[in-house]
């Protein structure tokens, strides 16, 4: 396996599986610490591990989602159920001041997503779940073009109750999927998946926010220099301050204060977040 190069306190040379293997809990959820290349190797391998009824199921950690994981037990349980990965600045902050070291990439899902289906040695069946109506239809058309090599099966729009969860879960199943992309947003998306993946036959479920928007070009991402800053989050609080303020003014504030917490008292925290 070629090596790659990912940050540790010996400064050895690490291979992927090292990185991947590499786990630093925030909030008691544990999130995995490895380059792009690592985890896509990673993903394969775990991929290749699934078995029927005991699917891998894939989330992002952010600041947001991570205060949801402080809040709430179920939420936290969901998220703890598979492979986590790092989502952003928030992340970058909490594993300095917790862990004493930076992650290797910031694996955010709208970036690493694409980039694992363009290269994954693997082909999937794959079934893209969430949206508005039409809004899957025109992400599939996007990733036929990006990732041609795999069987794009079905799509779904993400607006569905409580009580036709599961039907939507034997739609996935028929489809003759083995892998879902989940965009209800988050604690929905991870909610859904800790509940029903298994029923539908997939190998892998992986959540994946607002990527369906983006790559449907339904919402603009913001510019590059902007994304390498990580500062994403200030470019989508200027597009949509109603709906993002309280997420990112207010969340930030809590999760920043909620990071001190575990650093300083951790004993503390939530019980759920102490595992």
């Amino acid at each position: 396996m070629a090596q790659v190069q990912c940050t540790n306190p010996g400064q050895r040379s690490l291979t992927s599986a090292d990185c991947a293997n590499a786990i630093r809990p925030i909030f008691g959820i544990p999130v995995q610490a490895a380059t792009s290349d690592a985890m896509i190797d990673e993903l394969d391998r775990r991929c290749d591990a699934a078995r029927a009824g005991e699917p891998l199921q894939v989330a992002f950690l952010n600041a947001h989602n991570a205060n949801l994981c402080w809040e709430n037990a179920d939420v936290a349980a969901a998220f703890r159920r598979g492979l986590v990965l790092n989502d952003g600045i928030g992340l970058e902050i909490a594993t300095r001041v917790l862990h004493g070291e930076a992650f290797p990439d910031n694996l955010n899902g709208t970036d690493f997503v694409p980039l694992y289906l363009e290269k994954t040695s693997r082909v999937f069946r794959i079934f893209l779940l969430g949206g508005a109506e039409g809004v899957a239809d025109k992400v599939l058309s996007t990733f036929q073009a990006r990732a041609p090599q795999h069987h794009y099966v079905g799509t779904r729009h993400g607006y569905f109750t409580d009580a036709e969860a599961a039907d939507v879960a034997r739609e996935i199943a028929a489809s003759g999927a083995d892998l879902v992309l989940v965009a209800l947003g988050s604690p929905r998306q991870e909610l859904w998946m800790s509940r029903h993946l298994a029923t539908t036959g997939c190998r892998a479920g992986i959540s994946v926010g607002g990527l369906f928007d983006f790559a449907s070009g339904t919402k603009p991402r913001a510019p590059m220099l902007v994304r390498r800053l990580q500062c994403e989050w200030v470019f989508r609080l200027l597009l949509e301050p109603r709906r993002m303020a309280r997420r990112y003014l207010k969340g930030n504030f809590a999760f920043l204060a909620r990071v001190a917490r575990e650093r300083l008292a951790p004993h503390s925290m939530p019980v759920w977040t102490q595992g």
